[in-house]
């Protein structure tokens, strides 16, 4: 049988989903969709050949829908993930799982109670493969132990919208689940350093911003966030071993020999730069219903990245190094 699914938020990524649903991902299909646009969300449910309901919480109750897809405005997340914990049904919520640790931590809780792992966060750097091909050299120990990472994200460009903080809540948070993961343990510190700024950024955002973070064994990650870079969309991420650095290449297939150069193209965004990886992501989600048990990042995940994000902002507001305090993870999350 196909499971049958629903998405709240037929915004940008909201369309993509419900395409990469429909026509890249067997085993499922788009039953029904929700939108605040109830003129543009109508038209796509009538393309598709689903149904389109008011309100989130209208569809998660639905007979025709399975597991249900949160792409809607951030602030409406963390009810839409509660709503389908209380309906028993899976949910898949794109980042942030919630607006704060507190909301978090109200989903983790009722997760909890449900007694179930029902939740998934999409945090989709976890299914790119040069991520995951770092993630076997760490685990493999062929080069010792990691020492440190040097990591970056750079856009081209933000526009007068993106605030100071966004850079962590919007642009590192997904650094800061990737990296926890690829190491496979918590943070225990973090330190920000403003960085001089560039002149092409504007008076509410300072550009660049530099985070250090410490894990819990000793392993340091200078991690580099530059959103007004202007030469691409660019993510780096390298590993010191003790007898190694393994480093991540941007995915370009081709290399070019024009104009007395030679060079290789950099990725334009993200869409194009983890296209591939968001496929992978939904493919997986969806074996693992079948198999009745998620393997993803879990609600757990998306409290620590809120922890984290959190004293991210508090070391940006002191310039002081931070320790990064959290509760103890639910025997749920083990495993």
């Amino acid at each position: 049988m196909r499971i049958k699914v629903g998405v709240i938020g037929t915004g940008a990524i909201g369309i993509e989903h419900i395409d990469r649903i429909n026509h890249k991902t067997q085993g499922a299909y788009v039953t029904a969709v929700s939108d605040i646009n109830v003129e543009a969300a109508s038209k796509i449910a009538q393309e598709i050949g689903a149904k389109f309901f008011k309100t989130g919480e209208e569809l998660i109750a639905s007979e025709n829908v399975d597991v249900v897809v949160v792409t809607s405005w951030d602030p409406t997340h963390e009810k839409y993930v509660l709503e389908a914990i209380k309906h028993g049904k899976y949910v898949f919520c794109e980042k942030p799982l919630a607006m704060d640790a507190e909301g978090c931590r109200r989903i983790v809780d009722a997760e909890v109670a449900y007694g179930k792992k029902l939740v998934q966060v999409g945090f989709m750097r976890r299914y790119d493969r040069g991520y995951i091909e770092l993630k076997k050299a760490i685990e493999s120990k062929r080069y010792g132990e990691a020492l440190m990472l040097h990591c970056a994200h750079r856009n081209p460009s933000a526009d007068e919208n993106y605030k100071t903080p966004m850079a962590i809540s919007n642009t590192a948070i997904h650094e800061i689940d990737v990296l926890r993961w690829l190491l496979n343990e918590d943070y225990a510190s973090v330190q920000m350093i403003l960085p001089k700024r560039t002149s092409n950024t504007h008076a509410d955002l300072h550009d660049p911003q530099l985070l250090i973070f410490q894990t819990k064994s000793g392993v340091t990650i200078d991690l580099e966030i530059f959103v007004n870079c202007r030469f691409g969309y660019d993510i780096k991420c390298d590993v010191v071993f003790e007898t190694a650095e393994v480093g991540m290449t941007d995915p370009a297939y081709t290399q070019i020999k024009a104009e007395e150069k030679n060079y290789t193209p950099i990725s334009p965004d993200w869409q194009t730069r983890f296209l591939d990886a968001y496929d992978y992501e939904f493919k997986l989600w969806i074996d693992s219903i079948k198999n009745g048990a998620l393997v993803g990042p879990t609600a757990w995940d998306g409290y620590v990245a809120a922890i984290t994000m959190m004293a991210c902002h508090d070391s940006r507001e002191t310039g002081e190094k931070v320790i990064i305090q959290m509760d103890e993870r639910p025997v749920l999350y083990n495993g």
